[in-house]
């Protein structure tokens, strides 16, 4: 994106399977272009969730039961955009992984605002100065801050340099990042697929959590 900082980061990053790719994404940015304006966070906390090919499968995948209208965006090709609505009126933003067919996803769970702060806390109602961990803390905060909703952004492509939603690399490298079970679902609660910056304070969700620590560095490179 001209004028940003880092590079866009390509498609082959996504062709792989969620657990890999989502400690992967921690310290990259979500830039969204609106008009002659930017936002942009620095993704914090992510959560993977696994296709049905998987053995067992992820009973918390939207993928769970096979190709549906409402989740086909994660049955094509990785680097796309999965938007869906929860309690009908807020909405949670996922990336598509895996190669074509075989869905796999990684749910943005919390970005540390980087660029358009004052916007961020405007499209969430909040003042200007507003506290940065009351931004984007929280998949739905998160679509809220950077203007994502379903019907707008559900599908885009965001490994193409003509999207104006984006994943780039502006090359920040995480410390150390805590793995945990994920939050806020009723099955296979137990599955260590929540990756978060340790320590961080726009990390979303109850703090105390059992968590497993390590280091990038044990993370396949891309």
């Amino acid at each position: 994106m001209r004028g940003f900082p880092g590079h866009l980061l390509p498609r082959a990053f996504f062709e792989a399977s969620p657990e890999m790719v989502a400690p992967r994404l921690l310290g990259k940015l979500l830039v969204h272009r609106i008009g002659t304006g930017l936002l942009a966070g620095r993704i914090v906390e992510v959560e993977a969730y696994l296709g049905p090919h998987n053995d067992p499968p992820d009973p918390a995948a939207h993928a769970h039961r096979g190709l549906t209208p409402r989740n086909q965006v994660l049955f094509g090709p990785a680097g796309h955009a999965y938007v869906y609505t929860i309690y009908g009126r807020y909405f949670c933003m996922n990336i598509s992984c895996e190669i074509e067919g075989q869905a796999g996803c990684v749910l943005l769970r919390a970005l540390e605002p980087v660029a358009g702060a004052d916007r961020m806390a405007a499209n969430r109602g909040l003042d200007a100065g507003a506290p940065v961990r009351m931004l984007a803390s929280g998949p739905s905060r998160l679509c809220q801050a950077m203007s994502l909703t379903r019907i707008s952004h559900n599908g885009l492509d965001i490994a193409s340099a003509a999207s104006p939603l984006e994943v780039r690399d502006d090359g920040f490298t995480p410390g150390e990042v805590m793995v945990t079970a994920r939050i806020g679902i009723k099955h296979a609660v137990d599955w260590p697929l929540r990756f978060a910056l340790a320590g961080h304070s726009c990390v979303s969700g109850p703090r105390g959590r059992t968590a497993t620590a390590f280091v990038p560095s044990k993370i396949p490179s891309y």
